[in-house]
């Protein structure tokens, strides 16, 4: 059976995900059939990218997603699409809608260090008037 899943990349204790096809015996970093997308679960607000088009073509052809993944497809809409998609709707206005939404996607910060803000740096003492007179 194929899985659509999360494959952790990144670094210790700075998680990054792809969303990945592969056999559901497959370890959770091993060998893949195709990457689908990302998740970015620590920018401000967590980032999603999907290939809308073959997110839909693989959940058609019998592909399950993982319950993360569901959650995520949820958030994203693909879920929806693909409920419309089996209706028979156009798959052109389908993937135009996704295109869509992943240009308003684009233009989220790539900071990644939420809750750190930086500590304040200590303010100088601007010289007096009677300090410039001396």
């Amino acid at each position: 059976m194929v899985r659509i899943r999360l494959c952790r990349i990144g670094s210790k204790k700075q998680p990054t995900y792809r969303i990945v096809v592969c056999d559901k015996e497959r370890p959770r970093e091993g060998a893949f059939i195709e990457v689908i997308g990302t998740y970015n679960p620590r920018t401000e607000p967590e980032t999603v990218l999907v290939k809308e088009d073959r997110a839909l073509y693989w959940m058609k052809v019998g592909a399950q997603p993982s319950e993360a993944v569901r959650q995520l497809f949820r958030k994203t809409g693909t879920t929806a699409r693909l409920e419309r998609l089996k209706q028979g709707e156009s798959p052109e206005v389908l993937l135009a809608e996704a295109a869509a939404q992943f240009e308003v996607a684009r233009t989220i910060s790539p900071k990644t260090r939420i809750g750190r803000e930086p500590a304040p740096k200590p303010k100088q003492a601007e010289p007096t008037a009677e300090a410039a007179a001396e």
